[in-house]
């Protein structure tokens, strides 16, 4: 699948910007687009609209940061958005797409995640979302109908964004599943423009185009977003109701994979992680030896599962 460029980006956010939301006035009449015009744009980043124009086009060669910096302020964007921004403008000069090898996750991500209280559920994730390491607790919430061992091999591993778009057990899971989903399609786009030599990352994104309407109506809103912070209302099979806030750390010398870290936000979740984690006393992290969940998940997992990713 061919991702995102400068270009299609700096159109989609022209769009959202009205000149009434950067104070430009305007004298009546009819505008026949949506949001800023290019001239518009141009003008106030102090770009000729030749220039501006050669950028949407993809055909202005490099930008410069300035000019890059100019762009995000007047486009109001965000910081992912603006980081999203300047990785697109880098494409163009990186080689062509490569196919990476199997991830493996950092051993200080290991350490940290097996030294966590075993009633805190904690996931490992790597750059396109596989499952690299979960402890007991983090599997028993999250998925507990996948092999609890699956993330050991990289052609079973649990993906995170299959699961959300294939798997239906994970879309009954979250109550909260249409804002959760919309925040992993924007954060595949950020990771898309910060990758953009990865060609697995690109075909997770264009079989989940492919396969999920939901995916590529999310995807073709344009929405880009480093999430580090969020909050997972869940219908759990298990023990019920469960509020938890998420929290992501990075390790400076392995910043691709993220270790998810949940929380219990009241008392009755609390409740209902101590009973998940007492369901596991002796198993260790993902990485580690644990029973597989009864019921023939083998299946469940290859089908939502890395694929050779």
């Amino acid at each position: 699948m061919e991702l995102e460029s400068l270009g299609t980006f700096l159109k989609t956010r022209r769009a959202r910007v009205t000149p009434a939301d950067i104070g430009l006035r305007t004298y009546g009449g009819s505008r026949r687009v949506p949001g800023l015009r290019r001239e518009e744009l141009a003008q106030l980043a102090g770009v000729s609209a030749g220039y501006y124009t050669r950028l949407e086009q993809d055909q202005a060669g490099t930008a410069s940061g300035q000019v890059l910096d100019a762009l995000a302020r007047i486009l109001r964007l965000d910081q992912a958005e603006t980081t999203h921004l300047h990785n697109l403008a880098l494409r163009r000069t990186v080689p062509r797409m490569v196919r990476h090898q199997h991830e493996r996750p950092h051993p200080r991500v290991l350490t940290l995640l097996e030294s966590l209280d075993r009633t805190t559920p904690a996931v490992v994730l790597g750059r396109r979302g596989d499952v690299l390491a979960w402890n007991h607790a983090g599997h028993a919430l999250t998925a507990e109908h996948v092999d609890f061992d699956a993330p050991r091999d990289p052609v079973r591993r649990p993906s995170v964004p299959r699961m959300f778009f294939l798997d239906s057990h994970t879309r009954d899971l979250h109550g909260n599943w249409d804002e959760l989903a919309r925040v992993h399609v924007a954060f595949l786009r950020f990771t898309a423009g910060r990758y953009p030599t990865d060609r697995r990352l690109a075909e997770l994104i264009g079989e989940l185009v492919m396969r999920s309407d939901d995916f590529a109506r999310m995807w073709a809103s344009g929405d880009v977003a480093d999430c580090t912070v969020g909050t997972m209302r869940l219908r759990h099979p298990t023990v019920g109701r469960v509020d938890v806030d998420y929290q992501v750390w990075l390790q400076p010398d392995s910043p691709e994979h993220r270790l998810e870290i949940y929380t219990a936000n009241d008392e009755s979740s609390a409740d209902a992680l101590r009973l998940l984690s007492g369901q596991g006393a002796g198993q260790g992290a993902g990485q580690g030896a644990g029973q597989p969940v009864p019921g023939g998940v083998a299946p469940v997992a290859d089908r939502v599962g890395a694929n050779s990713a």
